[in-house]
């Protein structure tokens, strides 16, 4: 379960929870709940407000009679969904991508190279880091509204260790998703570990963008799916931001008009919730955590 659906059973706007949570000082770390956990709505001085009673950290399985301990926190939104895209590298810049290392060739004379080959890389010059993520350059990311590049897709290809420094260096693939290829891009693994719990808050006020790509090259997006929209860092948004789909309306033609092939655009229905959980300078991916009707690419997004 997840605290959006578990919001969902009792409130209207369930991204709202934050704002009610009655926070008890005697519980630590009172925003993360636990399986076993009692959650109530109360009255409190006149206003609703969530307050949470610590249940049995362990379960008794039967017949087994095993003891669990229960130590993971119930998540915001499902990680499965995201856990691919939290640390791999999704955008990059123009310059970026000019230099960053590079594949130059494959080892053992391989046209491609896939998970257990050896690859060549030329410009690794710092050698504090020795495990890299490869990605592909991929489609410019552009702003529909006004044209602008908001920064380049980046592919994730899989990843490798290097084995040997030098130039070239020599790089083994421990992981691929697709083959890997002269000049693809090296970027250094980020170890840290996965932020998963998220609190979920609006954008600043009158914010509004475009969803601008959909991960795996759908045409129609559905919960927990993971898209891109044309607004980032420098717009205010950060993690946790939740924003609504509007489904753009279609622009037909008016088969009664007295004017001839004259043209009419539906208006915009809303058709879901966003929340953001990666940022870069001017694009955000999101996963879509409820639909009510198809999304597309293009579909705009605003203040909850």
């Amino acid at each position: 379960d997840t605290l959006w659906d578990i919001s969902g059973r009792f409130l209207q706007n369930p991204w709202q929870w934050p704002e009610i949570w009655h926070i008890n000082q005697q519980i630590e770390n009172p925003h993360l709940i636990y399986p076993g956990d009692i959650i109530k709505l109360v009255w409190i001085d006149g206003k609703p407000k969530l307050v949470v009673t610590r249940g049995s950290k362990t379960v008794k399985l039967t017949p087994e009679g095993r003891i669990i301990p229960l130590d993971q926190a119930i998540p915001t939104i499902p990680i499965d969904a995201i856990k691919q895209f939290l640390t791999k590298p999704l955008v990059t810049s123009e310059r970026q991508m000019k230099r960053a290392p590079y594949i130059v060739a494959n080892a053992d004379e391989h046209i491609i190279s896939g998970i257990g080959d050896r690859v060549y890389v030329r410009g690794i010059d710092d050698m504090d880091y020795s495990q890299f993520d490869i990605y592909r350059p991929g489609q410019p990311l552009k702003d529909p509204d006004n044209g602008k590049t908001l920064g380049f897709e980046a592919v994730y290809v899989g990843e490798g260790a290097v084995e040997e420094f030098g130039d070239p260096a020599t790089l083994a693939l421990s992981k691929t998703t697709r083959e890997a290829r002269q000049g693809d891009r090296l970027s250094p693994a980020d170890l840290t570990a996965l932020p998963i719990y998220f609190t979920p808050h609006p954008p600043p006020a009158n914010t509004e963008g475009r969803i601008i790509s959909v991960l795996d090259g759908v045409s129609q997006i559905g919960q927990f799916q993971v898209v891109a929209i044309s607004r980032g860092k420098k717009d205010g948004i950060n993690p946790g931001t939740v924003m609504a789909i509007d489904q753009a309306g279609e622009i037909i033609r008016d088969p009664i008009s007295v004017h001839r092939g004259e043209t009419v655009k539906l208006p915009d229905e809303e058709a879901g919730h966003l929340m953001v959980f990666r940022t870069f300078d001017r694009v955000s991916y999101a996963v879509v955590v409820d639909a009510t009707r198809s999304i597309h690419v293009l579909d705009k997004v605003r203040n909850p």
